[in-house]
């Protein structure tokens, strides 16, 4: 049943089918054919697959990133990461990786990073005498930070498939998210210094107290969201309905750049990408009860255990599959797929559950970005208007970087935990 099943996802897959159907359809046709099951069981695991309080908070904050996308709140932070670090070697492209990690911290969304920071930096990178493929890769790993930075989808998907607190590792994906944006900086630093690009006249002190003053409300929403989870006041699942209602509250009220219209099209938008999301997550659900149902967990916690007894190489191993993964199939699908797979081996070996959380998502921030079907390239691309081959460049620079950003996060584990053993 399972090489049925694994053939029939490659077929799919290899003629481009939408992943969701791929997985569905692949494992109805798999169970159809090669057992007695009765396909209503595997209608009850495409539902059950749904019914987990954790998946609660992903239309809230998928909603929340749109209304804050729409709302204003998007340029009121790159104008503050602008006063902030604009006046340094490489400053204009230091604010669009700062930017990405607050907006990711607002949004939770990798590609709507890319899409409400882009489109504002990239014609000002351009206007700066940044390479196009320098720019554009920036862009891509840039937003993809949002994958690690709180209130990050796939680490509640992460969390509702293990049952490892989405607390806790909202709190470890603060170090880890910036570590990786530490990196992407250091780069940034060296390339404009090498290529003497001109930097920006440093803010006065009335001019960051400006934009300070301006984004204070957006900035307010990390804030909120940490620390009422973590003070008790509301739960990661009640913390997305806080931040979509305060988001609302603020481009309404406060910034009033949203009307009844544009506020019905966020509402129409987030539906549509929720609906998408949980369709990929039911499907998921269904390939993973059939890959347990044939043993796939067992043998591979057995090939693990009789080969592999360092957990360093355990370690390194999960990350080039998860690489290689990343490549070709989108973050919830993948954690789906392979976190109830690789996270009881995982606990016997002695690895955190919320280190390995966070080593998961990091492979696949890199993954958002890495040629050839990473998702970001292709919305980074709407803006650009450049094709793989020219962005190629750009996108492999980052990609090395990064790297270096995940052995750290994977072999220094208090680069990550520091925050939850401090808060515990």
């Amino acid at each position: 049943m399972v090489s049925v099943l694994l053939i029939l996802i490659i077929i799919l897959l290899f003629v481009s089918t939408p992943i969701y159907v791929a997985l569905g359809l692949s494992s109805f046709m798999a169970v159809t054919l090669t057992t007695d099951i009765q396909p209503m069981i595997l209608i009850q695991r495409l539902f059950g697959g749904l019914d987990q309080f954790a998946l609660m908070a992903l239309p809230f904050f998928i909603l929340a990133a749109n209304i804050m996308d729409v709302g204003g709140l998007s340029k009121r932070i790159l104008r503050w990461s602008s006063a902030l670090v604009g006046h340094i070697t490489g400053g204009l492209a230091m604010t669009t990786q700062v930017s990405s990690m607050f907006f990711g911290a607002l949004s939770g969304s990798s590609p709507a990073t890319v899409i409400a920071i882009g489109k504002i930096m990239y014609p000002e990178l351009i206007k700066k005498k940044y390479d196009k493929a320098f720019a554009s890769g920036l862009l891509a790993s840039a937003g993809a930070v949002s994958l690690i930075i709180p209130p990050s989808i796939t680490l509640i998907i992460f969390g509702s498939v293990t049952g490892v607190s989405v607390g806790s590792l909202f709190i470890a994906g603060i170090g880890a998210g910036v570590i990786y944006g530490l990196s992407s900086i250091i780069y940034i630093y060296y390339y404009a210094k090498k290529n003497n690009i001109e930097k920006d006249q440093r803010a006065s002190g009335k001019e960051l107290f400006d934009a300070t003053t301006s984004a204070f409300w957006a900035l307010l929403i990390p804030v909120i969201i940490l620390g009422g989870i973590y003070s008790g006041i509301f739960s990661p699942t009640e913390a997305a309905g806080v931040s979509a209602v305060y988001a609302l509250f603020v481009s309404v009220v406060i910034y009033k750049e949203m009307n009844w219209k544009s506020f019905y099209k966020v509402l129409v938008d987030s539906a549509t990408t929720t609906a998408q999301v949980l369709v990929l997550v039911a499907a998921a659900q269904v390939l993973g009860w059939i890959l347990t149902r044939g043993g796939v967990p067992q043998q591979i916690a057995t090939f693990i255990t009789e080969n592999i007894e360092s957990t360093v190489l355990f370690l390194l191993l999960i990350n080039v599959v998860l690489l290689v993964l990343g490549m070709f199939m989108e973050g919830v699908a993948a954690i789906t797929i392979l976190a109830p797979l690789i996270f009881p081996t995982a606990m016997s070996m002695g690895v955190d559950p919320v280190h390995l959380g966070v080593i998961m998502i990091a492979n696949l921030a890199i993954g958002m970005y890495t040629p050839p079907f990473g998702i970001n390239i292709f919305v980074t691309q709407t803006i650009s208007k450049l094709n793989m081959v020219q962005m190629l460049p750009g996108l492999m620079r980052f990609f090395a970087v990064n790297i270096v950003a995940l052995l750290i996060i994977t072999y220094i584990p208090e680069s990550s935990l520091f925050l939850v053993n401090l808060l515990e």
